[in-house]
């Protein structure tokens, strides 16, 4: 086979110079207007606004001796309002510690309620030892007692059977013939004094204050009361 080399289109040639004389020119233009726009960054700091710069009351800047009375005025602000807590909690301190002394002066000064006295002990009545002293205490017994009676009923009929004798004895009577004689103030037999025996008074028929009483309860329970007697009973 013969060699040879196909020979190269002169028209071919130069269109391939043209198109990369155009693609040198493009990327040229492109590095250009890459680099000649602003960046991102330098956009947005250009187009924020200029701090806004701190003024006086009378619109013109602060200087420094502004700031340093503006410090002045906030701290005296603040120490000010420091003493007015400090006074407002001291009051209300000064106010509770007045209030606990009130109440403190108030317990105190109450004085506790006094122990009730014990009542008086009553000292016994002392009656004489007569028969006025005689029938006086045989009428408290007998009020006690619920027994009825009075001073003159009693007096009456004692003067009647004995003459205010406490001792008087009756040996005459049918009581006496039977053994059992009366006896006494009020000329008591035995068996009517045991029976009619007031108590707290002696057991002794001839004692004054038993003889009484021991006769006016008989009387109560057979006459009504021994003012009712008037003759032997």
């Amino acid at each position: 086979m013969p060699n040879f080399t196909l020979p190269r289109p002169a028209h071919i040639t130069r269109a391939h110079k043209v198109s990369a004389a155009l693609v040198a020119t493009a990327s040229c233009a492109a590095a250009l207007a890459f680099t000649a726009a602003p960046s991102e960054a330098e956009t947005t700091t250009a187009a924020a606004p200029a701090a806004v710069k701190p003024v006086s009351a009378n619109g013109l800047p602060l200087t420094a001796k502004d700031r340093a009375d503006d410090g002045k005025k906030q701290l005296a602000s603040s120490v000010a309002d420091g003493l007015k807590v400090t006074a407002v909690e001291k009051q209300g301190h000064v106010a509770k510690q007045a209030a606990n002394r009130s109440a403190e002066r108030k317990v105190i000064a109450t004085p506790k309620a006094a122990a009730p006295k014990a009542a008086p002990k009553v000292a016994p009545k002392r009656f004489a030892n007569n028969l006025d002293g005689w029938i006086r205490e045989s009428l408290s017994i007998m009020k006690a007692k619920g027994i009825p009676g009075s001073y003159e009923g009693l007096h009456r009929n004692i003067m009647r059977e004995s003459s205010g004798n406490p001792n008087a004895v009756n040996d005459w009577d049918i009581n006496a013939i039977n053994g059992v004689p009366s006896k006494g103030l009020l000329q008591v037999i035995q068996p009517t004094f045991d029976t009619y025996h007031v108590s707290g008074t002696p057991k002794k028929l001839t004692d004054p204050i038993a003889n009484i009483t021991a006769a006016a309860n008989y009387a109560a329970h057979r006459y009504g009361s021994i003012d009712n007697v008037n003759s032997a009973y």
